[in-house]
C-alpha cells in the first residue's frame, strides 16, 4: 500500500509466467475480463466509458461507471473507477495496469489511486477483492491460446 497526505493507494505486484501480449488481452477483451473480474462492456479506447458490474452489496448498486484514459498497448492501461454516484462516498479512483516484459513473462503492477482513507469501507473492501480478481485474472491468462 502506498500513502500520500490526501490520498491512499491498493498496489498489487505480480510476476506472471506469460508475455506480456497475452496479459494484455486479458485485460483489454471484455469476454475476458468478465471471466476474472466483472461483467462488463468494456473497450479499449481512450475515452471509452464502460461500467462493470457485479451483485450489489450493502452500500453499492452492483453497477461500476468507469472511463478509459490511457491504452499503450501492451505496457499500460489506465481508467477511472466510478463517477462519484455509486454510492453514498461519491468516490472516484483510477486503476492503472503496467506490464513490463520481464524473462519469458510479465510483471504486472495494478495500482488502484485516490481513496481517502485506508480505513474507508471501499478501500478495505477493493484491497481484499482485488487478490482475488488477480489470482483469476492468471488463470485466465494461463487459458489463453498463444
Amino acid at each position: 500500500m502506498m500513502a500520500t497526505q490526501d490520498s491512499h493507494s491498493l498496489v498489487f505486484n505480480r510476476t506472471l509466467r506469460h508475455p506480456p501480449e497475452k496479459v494484455w488481452r486479458a485485460l483489454t477483451q471484455s469476454w475476458l475480463i468478465e471471466e476474472w473480474l466483472m461483467a462488463n462492456d468494456f473497450v479499449a479506447e481512450v475515452g471509452h466509458r464502460f461500467t462493470v458490474r457485479a451483485a450489489p452489496l450493502p452500500g453499492w448498486s452492483g453497477i461500476t461507471h468507469c472511463q478509459v484514459v490511457a491504452v499503450e498497448s501492451p505496457r499500460l492501461l489506465v481508467y477511472r473507477w466510478g463517477d462519484g454516484t455509486e454510492s453514498a462516498s461519491g468516490l472516484q479512483t483510477t486503476v492503472t495496469w503496467t506490464l513490463t516484459p520481464e524473462g519469458g513473462g510479465t510483471r504486472l503492477r495494478m495500482e488502484q489511486s485516490g481513496f481517502p482513507s485506508p480505513t474507508a469501507l471501499s478501500y478495505v473492501r477493493l484491497g481484499q477483492a482485488w487478490a482475488r480478481f488477480l489470482d483469476r485474472l492468471d488463470s485466465v491468462v494461463s487459458r489463453i491460446s498463444d
